[in-house]
């Protein structure tokens, strides 16, 4: 007998349905699985067997075929082993098919016949509500994920034995309508999107002219690096810009939840849609398949996971050149593209680079006296800053160094994290006026004729922007980059055309262009 159970996997960050085909045939009593399956799938034969038996069913003594379609794209992970067992036990005359009508079944076998949750769900229930299922079987563990998609009846199924009396060892959940209002919104929890607790800027004391570069590059969404000694606040300044992003909008909530979903990032029960901009901080260690995504069927890395949030690399020469290169094509075109021998993946990658570093080894170059002097000869501060190439600089719009204050009563608190949002906000509703016209909503990602016609000088501004490309041997992506940015400190100050203080402002922010004497 033939049967046709309706399963799903993920490619990428999206969902993709997968037709979970099983025939029963008269022969020797064999399993096959067919369809381009990997190790874990080809093992459910085993956790359904068990399943099957310990849950008081019979687990056919025949020839059994099951084909996972489209049989040309790989399969992997345990999502399968509910749909696998169900088509089994409809194909053997166990469970009427009718219970099986255009329903998703996700979920792995234990092999007492317990359904436990699987990663990715809220992907897959997306694009099974897309295909036109209407209802889903799944792991109870994963109902509150699911359930982050409206207009789908969802029940959760606690072991196999659910599927004859769906009221047997499980329990059922009726979604009828999504609303505004019904959004489930997650509070702060570091461990499942990497955001750390409210911070504010008003407890960095001093460091002015960074506190208004930082305000700047969020305005804008510009790249940024701090260099300066240690101990001078480059970290705890970073760490306080997820305090004055803007909240994420629905549609960017359901991009960064459905990531970390794929990502296996849940809390089982405790899934909220993601309110929190993300803040990945990776170790200097991390190599260029856990920075970008990869293996051998490619997960996202922590570009991806920093999805509209912010991506902070702490000690920046300290990462191995190799890795940092990497970063080149995410900066550019806001998403990774993965190529493998069956597939070409393209996960979302649009995020703030933040970057701190010390300006040479010992971190006390022009800034050390006494026993804190720079002891790093001009070679090795030169080998030091070269880490970083060139064109990944040139991506970097905002650079600024962080000295230490020269006095400590002289700090001061400056802007709090609250008068800093209040300025980001109104920044962004300029921009999002102008996006009717360009299409664009930040000034950062503002190309070609797009930025000729939002970026309009006065005659001296422009002749200062000829001056810095000449003098400091700009590259036209940084000439560009600059515009952006003068773009950025303008709408800040709520005027329409960029005036020469703006270029000007805009220079100062690429100290890493000027050249040192020193060097």
């Amino acid at each position: 007998m033939y049967t046709k159970i309706i399963s799903a996997s993920v490619l990428g960050v999206n969902g993709r349905i997968i037709e979970v085909e099983v025939d029963i045939a008269n022969g020797l009593p064999q399993v096959t699985i067919v369809g381009l399956p990997d190790t874990a799938v080809r093992e459910s034969v085993e956790r359904v067997r068990a399943a099957v038996k310990n849950c008081g069913f019979q687990f056919p003594l025949q020839r059994i075929t099951v084909n996972l379609a489209p049989a040309d794209l790989r399969k992997e992970g345990t999502a399968y082993d509910l749909a696998i067992a169900a088509g089994v036990l409809a194909a053997s005359g166990q469970v009427a098919p009718v219970r099986f009508r255009n329903a998703l079944l996700i979920g792995e076998l234990a092999l007492n016949g317990d359904i436990k949750p699987v990663a990715g769900v809220l992907p897959m229930v997306e694009q099974a509500k897309r295909a036109g299922v209407s209802r889903v079987l799944l792991a109870t563990e994963n109902l509150a994920e699911a359930s982050l998609i409206g207009n789908m009846e969802l029940e959760g199924l606690s072991c196999l034995k659910s599927l004859v009396s769906p009221n047997a060892c499980g329990e059922q959940l009726q979604i009828t309508k999504r609303s505004p209002a019904g959004i489930q919104t997650a509070t702060t929890k570091a461990a499942a999107d990497g955001t750390p607790p409210a911070l504010d800027f008003a407890d960095v004391l001093g460091q002015h002219q960074a506190k208004q570069a930082l305000l700047t590059a969020v305005a804008g969404r510009h790249n940024l690096l701090l260099c300066g000694p240690p101990g001078t606040g480059k970290t705890m300044l970073i760490q306080r810009i997820p305090g004055i992003m803007p909240p994420l909008s629905d549609e960017e909530a359901l991009e960064v939840t459905k990531i970390y979903s794929v990502a296996g990032k849940f809390a089982g029960e405790e899934a909220r849609l993601i309110r929190n901009r993300p803040f990945r901080t990776p170790h200097h260690t991390i190599s260029a398949g856990g920075l970008i995504g990869g293996g051998s069927v490619p997960k996202p890395g922590e570009a991806t996971l920093a999805h509209h949030g912010v991506l902070f690399l702490d000690e920046l020469p300290e990462f191995a050149r190799q890795v940092l290169e990497v970063l080149r094509q995410p900066l550019e075109d806001q998403c990774v593209t993965i190529a493998r021998a069956r597939a070409v993946l393209s996960f979302p990658a649009r995020f703030v680079l933040a970057c701190s570093m010390n300006p040479c080894p010992c971190g006390f170059f022009g800034s050390g006296s006494g026993a804190n002097t720079c002891s790093c000869s001009p070679n090795k501060i030169a080998a030091y800053r070269n880490k970083i190439s060139g064109p990944l600089l040139d991506r970097i719009d905002v650079q600024v160094e962080v000295p230490r204050p020269a006095s400590f009563l002289e700090a001061g608190k400056g802007m709090s994290s609250a008068e800093m949002l209040e300025r980001v906000l109104i920044a962004r509703e300029r921009q999002e006026a102008r996006r009717r016209k360009t299409g664009v909503i930040w000034n950062s990602e503002l190309y070609g004729s797009a930025l000729r016609q939002t970026a309009k000088l006065d005659a001296k501004a422009h002749q200062l922007l000829e001056q810095a490309y000449q003098a400091l041997g700009l590259s036209m992506r940084a000439h560009d980059r600059l515009l952006k940015l003068s773009r950025t400190i303008a709408d800040l100050q709520e005027q329409e055309q960029i005036k020469v203080e703006h270029i000007a402002e805009a220079i100062q922010y690429r100290c890493l262009d000027r050249k040192t004497e020193a060097l």
